[in-house]
């Protein structure tokens, strides 16, 4: 799955609360992404700030959604586990065995796990008590493994897989 994809799959509540964090969080990010919804769709930036708060991410949601925003999708995706939810993503690379430095990859091309590794520390990965706690895991592991710097393919059959 590549980043456009995943804010393809989300619904418009889910993708309302990932880039409301993001607002909140990182604002410079978001307006980066509203800058390319304009040049999206072709309005002005006073035709989308005088839309309701909802509807404006909405559109940028759509907007990410769109093959020709993959690479500012990946970097919305990043942006929100760098700086939303950076407890999660610190998790995640601890559990495989990536080395960074504060959720900050310190290789351009991670090698992955051995597969059984990698197996286990999904499955303990994804356990959590609630359901949005789980969404948002489970949104991590997307988008980790649709990152361009990663290409995990047995990461790739396990999210798959548990779609199915």
């Amino acid at each position: 799955m590549r980043p456009y994809q995943i804010f393809a799959a989300m619904s418009p509540e889910r993708g309302r609360t990932v880039l409301q964090s993001i607002g909140e969080a990182a604002p410079g990010a978001l307006v980066q992404a509203l800058g390319a919804t304009c040049s999206a769709m072709r309005v002005r930036p006073v035709f989308l700030t005088k839309q309701p708060p909802e509807k404006r991410l909405e559109l940028v949601r759509k907007t990410l959604a769109r093959v020709s925003a993959d690479e500012l999708a990946e970097e919305m995706l990043a942006v929100y586990f760098l700086h939303c939810r950076k407890d999660l993503l610190i998790e995640w690379l601890d559990a495989v065995g990536i080395e960074h430095e504060d959720g900050a990859l310190k290789s351009d091309r991670p090698a992955p796990p051995d597969d059984g590794k990698l197996a286990d520390a999904v499955a303990r990965f994804r356990t959590a008590d609630d359901e949005a706690a789980r969404a948002d895991r489970l949104l991590l592991l997307r988008a980790f493994t649709a990152q361009s710097a990663v290409d995990w393919p047995a990461l790739d059959r396990l999210l798959a897989a548990a779609a199915d």
